[in-house]
């Protein structure tokens, strides 16, 4: 090691850095993984996207459960949920995944370096070196270096995660299912986890600041999600602000005022707090180099190249990029590409699908109705209802619609917004036709299979001609 030049060191294993590492392996570029855990996968395998997405779906398991008989079930007994089970199975996917992780840097031919990886400054005769901290490596020299450092969970000042006041990591290692739950922002994280645990059985109250959850959504979207959740039985308030969180003997007490500005408060056994989340940028010696940051944020290129040549940044620490795992991923392969010369095409921020997995799904991808006017587009708008997709109701879950944002002179497609069945599957359809410049006539005449959720999509694009054939 101490004698080796890497073509690239990736300081990060999350799905940004590994995806970027592989790529480049894949390349024949010789590449070093900087992970400062005992685990690859960062936040989304671990703590993220895949254990709140195994729950996620035993939750819905359990939600047709209750509606057995209107698939024609009988069940013997009552059915109940086993969360030391659920969480268990919940464990052995993530490892299951770690292990197949560990399986591709062995595969890829990648050096997996164990440790905290730090900047040290400008390269010498074209070589960066990276001091790594608390691992049995003292440093690892590399020709390019990409930051794919990720984020953590964002908390409320002056309070401190725990048992009672939780983030992401927390309410995944509770011993039981709360009886009562306060769930503060209504993002994906906030929105996912109300869901859950209104399946379960859980009382959920919602406080979002903004004046409607889910706000980076159409705001028809946040209208039926609002509409869905109130139906299910939470509780929700808009255009709250939370003023303090006290423990008590029996859990929490979260005092807000409401959107007529009246003081409220809410008690719960447990609060999760989904404000957000923050670059993970603060100790990776940026100061020692020209990179420049904003709150927390890198700035890059097109090709995601920072400021400081041979460094590249990717993940949660971009600025004006999603924090999504798919969007970091993407722009670990992109950066793999460029370094080895291949073909490498620059990300389109307006096509990076958002994906919501509560119940009904949320997948959504482009500019919004409000956002395309006010970019100074003639837009022109087709809805389709999900009560019109067979397949919809034949899964019992035929609420929700398929909206579809057009230029009115040309019919290009400028966003696709889901909320329903299989929403974060079936909005892929909707950015390939996106990035392929596809019209709203070409799309109407692309043959959909039936009968499947996906050919809804047929019918949204056709509602903006009004001639959409199942409404």
């Amino acid at each position: 090691m101490a004698d080796t030049i890497f073509d690239v060191a990736v300081i990060g294993g999350g799905p940004a850095g590994y995806t970027c590492a592989i790529r480049a392996a894949q390349y024949g570029l010789k590449v070093a993984l900087i992970e400062a855990t005992d685990k690859i996968g960062g936040t989304c395998l671990h703590v993220g996207c895949i254990p709140t997405k195994a729950i996620l779906f035993s939750a819905e398991v359990y939600d047709h459960f209750k509606h057995a008989k209107d698939f024609g079930l009988e069940t013997t007994g009552e059915v109940k949920v086993n969360w030391p089970a659920v969480v268990g199975r919940k464990a052995d996917i993530v490892t299951k995944h770690t292990k197949g992780l560990d399986f591709l840097m062995k595969k890829n031919k990648i050096t997996v370096v164990r440790g905290y990886g730090k900047l040290t400054g400008a390269p010498k005769s074209g070589v960066h070196t990276i001091a790594i901290e608390g691992g049995k490596e003292s440093q690892v020299q590399a020709k390019n270096v990409v930051l794919a450092t990720g984020s953590d969970a964002r908390m409320l000042p002056g309070y401190t995660a725990d048992d009672k006041i939780m983030t992401n990591i927390e309410i995944l290692s509770m011993e039981s299912v709360p009886k009562s739950l306060v769930v503060i922002g209504s993002g994906a994280v906030g929105v996912e986890f109300a869901s859950i645990f209104r399946s379960f059985g859980s009382e959920v109250t919602v406080i979002e600041a903004l004046p409607r959850i889910v706000p980076a959504e159409d705001e028809e979207v946040s209208k039926e999600l609002l509409r869905q959740f109130k139906k299910r039985g939470i509780d929700v308030h808009v255009s709250a602000k939370v003023d303090k969180i006290e423990k008590t003997k029996s859990g929490v007490k979260v005092d807000f005022t409401t959107s007529d500005g009246k003081p409220a408060a809410k008690e719960a056994e447990k609060v999760l707090v989904a404000v957000g989340r923050a670059p993970r940028t603060g100790n990776v010696g940026i100061d020692k180099t020209k990179i420049k940051v904003d709150r927390g944020f890198v700035e890059v290129d097109e090709y995601m190249q920072t400021a400081e040549p041979g460094v590249y940044a990717i993940g949660d620490i971009v600025m004006g990029f999603p924090q999504l795992a798919h969007s970091g991923s993407t722009a670990g392969m992109l950066v793999a590409a460029k370094l080895a010369g291949k073909y490498a095409k620059p990300m389109k921020r307006n096509l990076i699908p958002g994906c919501t997995y509560c119940e009904p799904q949320i997948g959504s991808v482009g500019l919004t109705e409000a956002k395309a006017k006010e970019a100074g587009y003639d837009v022109k708008v087709g809805k389709f209802p999900f009560v019109g997709n067979s397949k919809a109701t034949i899964l019992g879950s035929h609420d929700g619609f398929i909206k579809v944002v057009a230029d009115k002179k040309y019919g290009e497609i400028l966003g696709v917004h889901i909320i329903g069945p299989l929403a974060t599957d079936i909005i892929a359809e909707a950015v390939t036709a996106m990035e392929l410049e596809a019209t709203v006539e070409s799309m109407m005449f692309t043959v959909h299979a039936h009968p499947t959720v996906a050919e809804a999509l047929l019918d949204g694009f056709a509602s903006v001609e009004g001639m959409a054939i199942n409404v």
